[in-house]
Formats: structure tokens, sequence, C-alpha cells
């Protein structure tokens, strides 16, 4: 939902008005996506100069980003048959590896923010290699090369990271003398430890499942698998399989993505795996047109979004410029992560994903995913997942990106701008308390106790003696929620529903029956079920918290519970969604299973 007052912030989106229906199409968007950046390359060509604003890692590395993220859309295009001008891509290669230059790139170091952009560098080798190596004078091939081979001998991050020594390795092997096949098998090894089954991988240590299976294993994966076959010793393609269609669920009909986790600012990134996948299987577990629908239908939404900045320089943010939600290692270059979107340039004008018809997504029932802990539907043309929630701390707004009870593509969740502060808090569909005298914080750290194609149960242990188990179902344009409070403590306790944006028509009312009903009369709200009921609050955070919208309200159900053992249920959805006699049979149904 986007009003009048985004209309002047389109113009600078660079996909904003383009048709992206053909390859020529994605090719044009491409085009215009990079050339922004030209005037903001350093003069040696090595470095991408976007801004000041800093990252956890050095200011070189940063814009090293800005120089080699391009390379995930522009070597596949050059697979694909486009004619693309390397001259910059040359001159900062050669500068880049030359420890003489004053713009060389500085040694790497273990676990450096180098290695993850030099694995785009060892991608273009591996499949561009006319194009970007071979070109370079003698002197500079030998730098590059001696550049990346000091890289594959330092200390990779334990988690997709480990892809990244295997593509510079394959760049390597395409370009001359380069590792042994056999020299990425303890790499393999430890990615295989990280894969749960199903076609899903855990991000490292912990349990950590995101859009990072799509954009990193799975896409790093399909990659070797189609361009390095020789050196590919994983079952890439066959858990690819299993994947597709479960993380097809992950989209709605109108092309959103499931706004979840980390790395939101990567953005359209969320659909490479998709372009990868029709590259890689000669024969996909979706049609072809259902794959390009995913693909070009997201496209064509982000572009309707104002994600740049004056210049054409796409930002940090999601739905619009927001560094509020971004990690610590997001630099300005860091959006151009999103360019591995454009792998789907590799398959040329007459590969069937050009040549077939877009397809919509299939109707499917509700299902479980039990890896990332959601029980999936679809609702009101929008993709919901209903979360038992995971546990992922070590990142700023971890609670936020990975534990709230449902994320939907039709709204962005919130990050907290004050989270001890409940009246300064973007609380947004979840659960928080507060004991006597102390802080607000929200639901985490929760563990799944079932989960099947009809309900998710989660339970969330805040403190000691304390116990909140939640059950949750599909029910009709919403869901249902069943919280069993078991305390030794009084408490207050917040319930929230989904954000919507604050300009919506407000809905506050009690029935005959003493229901409190707190929402939107166009949108999303909360129905409260308890008994006693709750008190109904639509509360208005701070600007710049959500990922869709700049200005949001929530509703929220506030009740101070004494210890003891209580019962909390209510409806989440949109209001009408669902009539009250199907509200409660549906909560007739959760109460059995308890």
């Amino acid at each position: 939902m986007r009003t009048a007052a985004f209309a002047p912030y389109l113009a600078a989106n660079p996909l904003h008005g383009l048709r992206l229906e053909s390859r020529s199409d994605l090719e044009t968007a491409m085009q215009r996506l990079l050339a922004p950046l030209d005037a903001y390359r350093s003069a040696g060509r090595a470095r991408v100069q976007l801004s000041p604003y800093g990252a956890v890692f050095d200011s070189v590395a940063a814009e090293i980003e800005g120089f080699a993220r391009p390379l995930w859309a522009l070597a596949p295009a050059a697979v694909g048959g486009s004619q693309l001008d390397w001259t910059p891509y040359l001159e900062g290669l050669k500068n880049g590896t030359d420890p003489s230059h004053p713009e060389y790139w500085g040694d790497v170091k273990d676990i450096d923010q180098r290695l993850v952009e030099l694995a785009a560098v060892g991608f273009a080798l591996l499949v561009a290699k006319p194009q970007v190596y071979d070109p370079l004078p003698d002197k500079a091939k030998a730098n590059l090369r001696r550049y990346l081979m000091h890289a594959t001998g330092k200390r990779f991050s334990p988690n997709n990271w480990m892809f990244f020594r295997l593509l510079m390795d394959a760049g390597l092997r395409a370009t001359g003398d380069g590792p042994p096949a056999e020299s990425g098998a303890r790499d393999r090894a430890a990615l295989d430890a990280l894969y749960l089954g199903d076609g899903w991988y855990r991000d490292g240590p912990g349990h950590r499942v995101d859009h990072y299976n799509g954009f990193a294993f799975h896409t790093y994966g399909l990659l070797l698998h189609h361009f390095a076959p020789d050196t590919d010793r994983g079952d890439h393609l066959a858990r690819a399989r299993l994947f597709a269609p479960q993380f097809a669920r992950w989209f709605d009909a109108e092309g959103r993505g499931l706004p979840f986790g980390r790395s939101m600012t990567y953005r359209f990134g969320m659909v490479a795996f998709f372009a990868a996948y029709a590259l890689a299987d000669p024969d996909p577990v979706l049609p072809m047109g259902v794959l390009k629908g995913i693909v070009l239908r997201h496209l064509r939404w982000w572009a309707t979004q104002p994600i740049a900045d004056r210049d054409g320089v796409l930002s940090i943010g999601y739905a619009y410029p927001n560094p509020q939600m971004a990690e610590d290692y997001n630099s300005p270059g860091s959006p151009y992560w999103a360019m591995k979107a454009f792998l789907m340039l590799a398959m040329p004008e007459d590969h069937p994903f050009w040549t077939c018809e877009e397809m919509p997504l299939p109707a499917l029932p509700p299902a479980s995913q039990s890896s990332p802990r959601f029980l999936m539907g679809a609702q009101g043309g929008a993709a919901v997942a209903l979360a038992g929630g995971q546990v992922a701390p070590m990142f700023r707004h971890g609670a936020e990106k990975y534990a709230k009870l449902c994320y939907s593509t039709d709204t962005g969740f919130c990050v907290e701008a004050r989270e001890t502060d409940a009246k300064a808090s973007a609380f947004d569909s979840t659960l928080a308390i507060r004991f006597a005298g102390g802080d607000w914080f929200a639901r985490q750290d929760t563990a799944v106790v079932s989960l099947d194609d009809q309900h998710i149960r989660s339970r969330w242990q805040p403190a000691a003696g304390v116990q909140i188990d939640t059950l949750m179902c599909f029910c009709g344009d919403g869901h249902l929620r069943l919280h069993v409070v078991q305390s030794d403590s009084p408490f207050d306790l917040i319930e929230s529903g989904f954000a919507e944006p604050a300009s919506q028509p407000p809905v506050t009312q009690i029935d005959a029956e003493g229901r409190v009903t707190i929402g939107f009369a166009q949108g999303k709200g909360l129905i409260d079920l308890s008994d006693p009921p709750r008190q109904g609050v639509l509360h208005r955070p701070a600007a710049n918290v959500n990922l869709l919208h700049p200005h949001v309200a929530i509703p929220r159900l506030e009740t101070s519970l004494p210890g003891g053992t209580h019962r909390l249920a209510s409806f989440c959805g949109r209001l009408g969604g669902a009539s009250l006699p199907e509200i409660d049979a549906a909560l007739r149904s959760l109460l059995c299973r308890l």
C-alpha cells in the first residue's frame, strides 16, 4: 500500500517504469541499476566510494563491495550473450590487486570482508574469463591470481562463507593452475554438516534458517553445479529440488517476498535462487513459467518502491531508505548483493525461461516447514508464516527479525526504537512482558513444541518460573492465537498485531459480549477472546521502525497478570476476515489440543 506522498521518490528508482518481461528488459534494468555507480568510482577504478557511512569492517572493504557486487549480474549477462563495457572492471582488478598501486585492496586476513567480495571475482573468472581475465596484461593476471591464492588460504566464517573459497578455487582453475579439485573437501564437509535435510540449511552455529538458504547456500551450490561440475562434489541440485517448492511459498501473487530475518537490505536478491535454479535444472520440479513468474513479479514489485537515493544509488533499507533496520555489516555498497537476482541473464534469449509464458503461483493449502519453524499459508493475497521463532541474538534486532509470532509479505516487521520502553517501542506481532520495576522485553529464544500442517505450538521461557505456550492456527483471513501462561510472579503483558500504515481509519470497539476489537477498518487488527478481556490500544511508535512504511500504528492488547495459570486468546488478521462463529469454533478446537 503506497500513498501519493511516495510518488516523487519513485523516479529515482532505476527500475521504475520498466516492463521487466523479457531478457532485454532485464538487461536494461541491470544497466540502469549499475549506471549511478560510475560517478563514485575512484580514480583507479578499484573502489566505489558511495558514502562515509560505516560498517563493522574497514572503509576499503566497504568500497570493494561497491566494486565487486555488480559482478554477480555482469558476469552471467556476458555468459548469456550481452555485450558490455568491461573497462572499469578490468582497470579496477588490475589496480586493486597490485600492491604497488595506491588503490591496492590491502592484504586479506582471516574472516575478512574481502573474502566475501572476492567470491564475486572468483565467480566472474569462472564464467566470464574472456571478458574479465583474458584482456588483462600479464602482470595484472599474475597479481590477480596471487591475490586470490593468498585469500583462499585464509580462515572463513563457519557459515555460508565456506562457499566463497570454493568459488575462488573454481575461478583460479578456470584461469590456469589452481588448487587441486580435492582442496575444498573440508569446506564441503563443513557445509554438509549445516544441512538440516529436506532442502534446508542452518547458517552457522545455532539454528538460524532464513533467506540465506535461497540467495546463499543453494545459489552458490547451483552455480558450482552448473559452471564447475568437475569440482562439484555436493548434492546441490537434489537439495534445490526439495527446497524450490517450499521456498516458493515465501512469495505471494503480487511478487512480494517474506520480510524475515537478517540482510533484508539485499531486497530482490531474494529471488536469486529461482534464477540459479532455472539455469541449473533442465527438468525443474516447478514449471519454468512458475519460476519465471516468481522472479519477474518480484522485480516488478520492487520497481514500485522508493528504494534509491536521489542519484539512483540503492539505499540501505527495505521498501524505503532506513538504516535503522540494518545490520552492522551493512555498508553503502551492501544493497548491491541484490544484483544476484540477475543471474537469470546467463540464460540466452532462446532459453525456455525466456520463451515460456509467466505462470501464477499454484494455490496450495497451509503446510509446515520444520527447519524455519513456520506454518505457511496464503491469506488475502499475502504469504503468511505463523512462526515458532528462532534463537538469533547475535545480530542487531535479532528478536524482531527471527522470533515474532507471525510474518507476512504485506506487513513488514518492525525493529525496536527503544525496546525497554513500551510507549516508545514498536512491539508488533509478538508478545512482550515486564516484571515489576523492570524493563520490557519481547519474545525470543523460543522452542517449538509441535508443528504440523494445521497447528504450531511454541514455548517461551522468559525467566525462571515463567512459561508461555502459544498455539496458533489459520482461521479465515487471519489466524488464531491461544497462550497458556504459567508464572510464579505477576507481570505485565502486551500482545500485538500487525503494523499497518498510520494513515488508515482506526477501529476501536467493544461488543455486547465484552470482546475488544482494535485495528483498522480497511486492514488488520486484533479481536480479544480472553476472559476477563484485555485493554485495547492502538499504539503509534517512533518513525522508521517498520520495513515497509515509515509511519505505522500497531494494535495491542494489554493486561497485568497475577501469578498462576492463565489462558489468553485472540484473532489476528483482517477485521471481518472471519465470522465470530468461525472464530469460536477454531478456538474450541485449539482448546481441545491443550
